[in-house]
């Protein structure tokens, strides 16, 4: 009897940490073919590799509204039904998160600035 043994790359979650930053910075970049990040970069809270390699990332935004919000930036390797599953992750993180960044619009809009400026810099 033949055994078929199926190669199935697994996503991988984990919260954002200072060294990750340069990565989804030019993740985002790629993304929308920028040589600077802009306020829409936000504030990134979790990530989501493939193996190794960074597939997407969920960031804390300011929307339409002034409203704390998050966006999910990702490459072309991550399918739709890992992109529902991550953002089920980014939205049951952000309930769980009780910090200023996720509660005090002031205070993110703040982080937002001071993060573009020294990512720009």
């Amino acid at each position: 009897m033949e055994t078929t043994l199926q190669h199935q790359d697994r996503l991988h979650y984990a919260e954002v940490y200072v060294t990750d930053i340069l990565e989804l910075k030019n993740l985002f970049l790629q993304k929308f073919g920028l040589n600077k990040i802009n306020e829409n970069f936000g504030i990134p809270f979790l990530l989501t590799k493939k193996g190794n390699k960074m597939v997407g990332f969920a960031s804390l935004i300011m929307n339409k509204n002034k409203q704390i919000d998050f966006k999910i930036y990702d490459n072309p390797e991550l399918v739709e039904n890992e992109r529902e599953d991550f953002k089920a992750k980014a939205i049951n993180y952000c309930k769980r998160n009780h910090s200023e960044n996720f509660t005090d619009p002031a205070e993110l809009k703040y982080n937002i600035q001071r993060m573009v400026g020294w990512l720009n810099d």
